[in-house]
């Protein structure tokens, strides 16, 4: 009965506690900084469309809740790989590393990286071209930590190094995500709260910002004087989500997983994920979703259906594989396939 009434209290906290905090302000809708950061990595999330905040587990959590880091995909650790084909021919690479310290937690390292390819160089007297090319740089560094705090509540954190470069101009800053996962020991039934891209904005700085002129008025002869644009400085795309999970099992090597998110966003409308997982003997996955948007005149981009499949297999040595694939589909652009492979040891 203590059990009972001790889960109904943390149930009623979080409540209170999504009710109580904002993302941010609606008044900068599409003008956030570090779109990146918005990019899912992973397959098994993605298919599931988000929605699984509260039961995400491994590598593939730190993305979407970072208290999951600490079930690995192995006894000690898991490095984790994954490739996405974005937009406009932007990929997205992935790769994770995490290690579990014995009596001190969870550690992983993390790296995403955008490759744009080569760009032609346009000028007002060349705007077909120079001949001369660039490539953007973006790339996101993240270090997470998880504990497990009690046979009930795990928490995590990941501080992220965001990095860009367009031409010879620069940005970066860093950010802090924050996550907590309840589970209902022995009922199936699991909660998550999330705080995502908590930081500073971003302002973009370099040379191609300075400029000559000679002042208004100035005799004849006089040596232009350099002026320096400052560009606007833009807040990060910060979120904030509460999740569920409910884990029914059908029988001993059945089961079916249900899963749904409320995001509250300060770079567009909110968003209601949905989800649903079925494996059987947790080795073979089959993973569906929805996105929805509570403002239909607002379009994201991805709002709509997003599936996918995976495999995982064990062995007697402690080394456990996995492969998951995710298509994610757009209401604008080409749709999303997602390749993830993971090792867990």
């Amino acid at each position: 009965m203590k059990n009972k009434y001790l889960n109904i209290k943390i149930l009623l906290l979080l409540f209170v506690f999504v009710n109580s905090m904002y993302a941010g302000p609606k008044n900068k809708y599409g003008l956030s900084s570090a779109p990146e950061l918005l990019i899912p990595v992973g397959s098994a999330g993605t298919a599931l469309a988000g929605s699984n905040l509260a039961a995400a587990t491994g590598l593939d959590a730190i993305y979407w809740n970072p208290s999951g880091l600490t079930s690995l995909n192995g006894k000690t650790g898991e490095v984790l790989f994954s490739n996405q084909s974005y937009i406009a021919d932007i990929s997205v690479n992935y790769f994770a590393g995490a290690y579990k310290v014995p009596s001190l937690g969870t550690f992983a390292l993390s790296i995403k990286a955008l490759g744009f390819g080569d760009i032609p160089i346009t000028t007002i007297n060349n705007p077909g071209g120079t001949g001369e090319t660039y490539s953007p740089t973006y790339i996101t560094w993240g270090l997470t930590y998880g504990r497990v705090m009690t046979d009930r509540i795990s928490i995590g954190t990941t501080i992220k190094f965001v990095y860009n470069k367009i031409a010879r101009e620069t940005a970066s800053t860093y950010a802090f995500d924050f996550g907590i996962n309840y589970n209902v020991v022995n009922s199936g039934l699991q909660f998550g709260v999330v705080l995502k891209n908590f930081g500073p904005g971003m302002t973009f700085t370099g040379q191609d910002l300075e400029q000559f002129y000679v002042p208004l008025g100035s005799q004849i002869g006089t040596p232009a004087e350099p002026r320096l644009t400052e560009l606007a400085t833009f807040d990060l795309p910060t979120a904030l989500s509460l999740g569920i999970s409910y884990d029914f099992k059908l029988d001993k090597k059945n089961n079916l997983t249900t899963h749904g998110t409320f995001q509250n966003n300060s770079f567009s409308s909110d968003n209601v994920n949905l989800g649903l997982e079925y494996n059987f003997n947790k080795l073979v996955y089959l993973r569906g979703g929805y996105q929805f948007t509570n403002d239909e005149s607002n379009v994201s981009g991805f709002n709509g259906p997003t599936f996918g499949a995976g495999f995982k297999y064990a062995s007697s040595s402690n080394f456990n594989i996995g492969f998951d694939y995710a298509y994610r589909s757009s209401d604008i652009f080409d749709a999303n396939q997602f390749f993830t492979i993971n090792f867990g040891f």
